[in-house]
């Protein structure tokens, strides 16, 4: 991996801001994506408490989303380090990649940088009417909602009868407890919403939190809708910065470095990567500093004989 190359422009950017940068790259590579889990917030305050309490810290983020209460720790975990935080977007901060974006003061994006909605879709045994394990579809929070706005607003229904007797045609193909879990789960992601604007926008905003967290939880056309800086700043009114094009042309080769270095692009294939014996190592993403460099690696065995794949260990670790 190309661990020069990235430490000087880490190195660039950090002095160019006046920063300590850290990089999360949550790598998507088929067969070994992974997203934000909660096994990155020790990794998150090992390599924070060496930094002053004075030090402005950027997070350079590339994610796909995951998890959305880690996205909420992390923020509150980082703002326990500094009172001024910024994200920097390379590319594609999507959905819990986006929340972690509401948190900061600052959003740097470029001409390729994409938020997203956050709409996150929700699996549970719940998910199919006949609880079947083999066979969850996932269930979108906001086409829910988005089912019951049409009967609503654009088919008409208006009485009581009507609107109970949609409610029941709707369970008959979404289970009742998967249907509660999707009420549940919007009010979460607009609570978590409005902590992460309050960390740096006063309780007399609250007109334009709500309107920032309405756009991003229900008015959106889609959950794979991506964000552009110009709409992010004009339209949903985040406190974004356009980067200047020298500026964008260093996080866009420090993600293109990543990109070759974790071959994004290509699907992990383990007869390609295995040794003779069978067994076989990847990275598929990284949190990085100028000082230390920790990997989210998988270990393997693949029996030739049979083409069986048997993940042995995968977690972060020191690289």
């Amino acid at each position: 991996m190309d661990n020069i190359n990235r430490i000087n422009l880490i190195k660039e950017i950090s002095e160019e801001r006046n920063s300590k940068v850290i990089c999360y790259i949550c790598g998507d590579r088929k067969n070994v994506s992974i997203r934000i889990a909660p096994d990155i917030i020790p990794i998150f305050y090992d390599q924070l408490k060496t930094l002053n309490k004075n030090d402005k810290i950027d997070l350079i983020l590339y994610t796909k989303g995951g998890d959305i209460l880690t996205a909420l720790r992390l923020v509150e975990l980082i703002y326990e380090f500094t009172d001024n935080f910024s994200v920097i977007i390379p590319y594609k901060a999507y959905s819990s990649g986006t929340l972690i974006c509401l948190g900061a003061s600052e959003i740097v994006m470029g001409r390729m940088s994409e938020l997203s909605p956050v709409d996150p879709n929700i699996i549970s045994p719940f998910s199919t009417k006949e609880n079947d394990l083999h066979n969850q579809l996932p269930i979108n929070v906001e086409d829910v909602y988005s089912f019951i706005s049409l009967a609503k607003d654009i088919v008409g229904l208006k009485t009581d009868e009507s609107l109970m007797n949609m409610f029941l045609e709707l369970t008959e193909y979404v289970h009742p407890l998967a249907a509660g879990s999707v009420y549940r789960t919007h009010a979460l992601i607009r609570s978590i919403a409005k902590k992460l604007l309050l960390m740096h926008m006063e309780y007399q905003d609250e007109y334009k939190i709500n309107e920032i967290i309405n756009i991003l939880t229900e008015r959106l056309p889609s959950h794979n809708y991506m964000i552009t800086r110009k709409e992010a700043k004009e339209d949903i009114k985040l406190p974004v910065t356009y980067c200047n094009q020298e500026f964008e042309k260093k996080i866009w080769n420090l993600y293109k470095i990543y990109e070759d270095d974790f071959k994004l692009n290509s699907p992990f294939i383990a007869e390609e990567a295995a040794d003779d014996n069978g067994n076989f190592s990847v990275c598929s993403g990284i949190i990085e500093t100028l000082n230390e460099s920790n990997g989210y690696i998988f270990e393997g065995n693949l029996e030739r004989s049979n083409m069986n794949i048997t993940i042995m260990n995968q977690g972060w670790r020191n690289i």
